[in-house]
């Protein structure tokens, strides 16, 4: 092992290229310098430095220990500010999952400004829904995720934040009779064909549309399952049926697919920040989205006071 004051050391007399100038600048006399370089040759067991009575050089060995010495330092200078600022989670790596619906929401914004606030900050990001989240944040291979869930049905045992709360709007093809300007009631909808996602996907989502067509009297007609929401929005546009899908899905625009809401008591749709340890990095993202809540919170209240 060798520390780093020999090292240092060595690099003075390699810039000086002169034993008492590199004494002075190190702050020390001349002859233990001198035996520090030397007993640093003995431990490496190669010579660094040719000496004469009127000059020093630098062996090609020498030479390779000058520019490995350098980095080291360097390195060296910065680690504890690189240790505080992983301590302060500024920077280190974020493992994050989400659902597709936020992603046509204010995900990106929240990434973007992120990054552009924490750029130490690695951001690794996995799309995945629930079941699989869940899964993996219980095993360590993430560190947070949003998810997607019916009100009121946070997974217990982790720490959660709600970051927004939606209607699920229909997803219609554009030739079915409901897709028109007119008010749509369930009624006109509650027999169609239904495209939704597995139960194990989103289990309190998935029950709170079953909820709301047995309060109507009636039960879905599912007649195919699919685990991503774009997928089931292709399905729509091919004819296949209709579905229930949050409304921030309204940004995806498919041809032949039409957005519409029903007229009172839609199923709604939380999505959560979900993580399981406080680690810094998890903290700083979720007070950057918290931050990035109460300014659009702040914008919304601004924009009802003008109206």
């Amino acid at each position: 092992m060798i520390e780093l004051r020999p090292l240092r050391q060595f690099v003075a007399v390699a810039e000086e290229l002169h034993f008492g100038r590199a004494a002075q600048r190190l702050h020390m006399t001349q002859p233990p310098l001198t035996q520090a370089v030397q007993a640093l040759e003995r431990t490496l067991q190669v010579q660094l430095l040719q000496r004469t009575r009127r000059s020093v050089a630098l062996t090609p060995a020498g030479q390779a220990l000058l520019e490995q010495a350098r980095r080291l330092l360097r390195e060296a200078e910065a680690l504890p500010e690189a240790v505080r600022a992983a301590a302060a989670g500024l920077s280190g790596r974020l493992r994050l999952a989400f659902v597709s619906s936020i992603a046509y929401g204010p995900l990106p914004g929240w990434l973007r400004s992120f990054r552009e606030h924490h750029p130490d900050v690695e951001l690794q990001l996995r799309e995945a829904t629930m079941d699989v989240q869940l899964e993996a944040l219980a095993a360590g291979d993430i560190d947070a995720g949003f998810v997607l869930h019916a009100p009121a049905a946070v997974p217990a045992a982790l720490h959660a934040l709600s970051v927004l709360s939606e209607s699920l709007v229909l997803a219609l093809p554009a030739d079915h009779p409901g897709a028109g300007p007119e008010p749509l009631r369930f009624e006109d909808v509650s027999a169609e064909p239904l495209l939704i996602f597995p139960r194990a996907v989103a289990p309190s989502l998935f029950d709170a549309v079953l909820a709301r067509y047995h309060v109507a009297g009636c039960a879905p007609r599912i007649v195919q399952e699919a685990i991503q929401l774009q997928t089931i929005v292709s399905l729509v546009s091919a004819g296949m049926g209709v579905a229930w899908v949050p409304a921030s899905m309204t940004q995806l625009q498919r041809p032949g697919v039409v957005y519409r809401q029903i007229a009172r008591d839609a199923p709604m749709a939380h999505t959560s920040l979900l993580w399981q340890e406080d680690g810094p990095v998890v903290q700083r993202f979720v007070r950057h989205v918290q931050a990035q809540l109460n300014v659009q919170r702040q914008s919304a209240a601004l924009e009802g006071g003008v109206r």
